[in-house]
């Protein structure tokens, strides 16, 4: 028994209109954690709605409910639960809309499996579990020791977090207990081949987005013997190509594929000198989150992302990068 679920237990019994918050870079693991969690508070006769501070990306829309989050507070709660984070950085776009003031009057929950130490100063209680692959699978154990039914299409989403966040059971966070857990859900009706053919299916590329990650494959550059490959992508062709796919996942795994990379960033450059960074390492470089760290960012070992408002300017940002990065990788020899 997790030593904080009789408390969140407590907190969930009082409310009657719970609201469920991803952060500003959702992802498989944001998305159906919070669909989970909308699906075992509807057996539990709660209302609840689930807010993004942004809109959520076409490659996560094979998660069946995604168009159910919203992006504006439209009626009141009284607990609010955060999923898949524990930084305030990753919720600065969700508190143009709710505000830290209204967050912390409030009881406050946050459900989260990372490493990094947390910046959210003012949850009520806070289950972190690292060792768990997503926090999609910290909810479905919180779900058996509290005994909260799950309906077929939680089971669903939370299967589908899972998959997404522990890239179909291969990353070092995948337990055996992670397995047993998608297992159960399999035996409880969950189809893995019905979600893997929904996720293909969005992620079919247009011929313009095909040329298109032509062009960023060619403009990677590597630094250090290829172990560090870096993409920059401008705020013209954010504008442009995000609608339509997000340029950063197109070019990742590519980069990631390179002889010799240990890690690949994707970097963006938004207007009023706001850049972002998404962060991945292969096998046996488990530093994505440590390198985040340094601009004041989180996440997993291997996967990870940092903002920086105000920055510096891009290239000092990409030394930064590539210095770090060579300390760090030189610590695990």
């Amino acid at each position: 028994m997790y030593p904080e679920s009789n408390k969140i237990k407590d907190l969930v019994d009082q409310a009657k209109n719970i609201l469920i918050i991803q952060p500003d870079n959702p992802d498989g693991d944001s998305l159906g954690s919070s669909l989970g969690l909308e699906q075992i508070f509807y057996k539990l006769n709660k209302q609840t709605l689930m807010i993004c501070g942004v809109e959520l990306p076409n490659y996560l829309h094979y998660i069946e409910g995604w168009d159910r989050v919203q992006q504006e507070l439209t009626n009141s709660f009284d607990l609010s639960i955060i999923v898949d984070t524990s930084s305030s950085s990753l919720i600065e776009n969700l508190t143009k809309r709710v505000t830290h003031q209204q967050l912390a009057s409030k009881p406050l929950i946050i459900i989260d499996h990372h490493q990094t130490d947390p910046t959210i100063d003012f949850a009520t209680t806070r289950l972190n579990i690292p060792q768990a692959s997503a926090s999609a699978e910290v909810i479905y154990e919180l779900a058996k020791q509290l005994k909260w039914d799950i309906t077929l299409s939680g089971k669903k989403s939370l299967a589908a977090a899972i998959l997404s966040d522990s890239l179909g059971l291969t990353t070092n966070s995948v337990s055996a207990r992670t397995v047993h857990i998608i297992g159960e859900m399999v035996e409880g009706g969950v189809s893995l081949a019905e979600l893997e053919n929904a996720r293909r299916d969005t992620m079919r590329k247009s011929p313009e987005i095909v040329h298109y990650k032509g062009s960023l494959l060619q403009r990677i550059e590597y630094y250090d013997d290829n172990r560090i490959a870096i993409l920059t992508i401008p705020w013209s062709e954010i504008e442009k190509y995000s609608p339509l796919y997000n340029p950063a996942i197109l070019a990742l795994d590519d980069m990631r594929l390179t002889t010799n990379t240990l890690i690949a960033v994707v970097l963006k450059i938004y207007p009023n000198n706001k850049v972002t960074g998404k962060i991945r390492t292969n096998f046996n470089t488990p530093i994505a989150d440590k390198l985040a760290e340094t601009f004041n960012g989180g996440g997993h070992q291997y996967a990870s992302g940092f903002k920086i408002l105000n920055s510096s300017p891009i290239d000092q940002i990409k030394k930064q990068i590539i210095n770090r990065s060579m300390e760090l990788y030189n610590a695990t020899l």
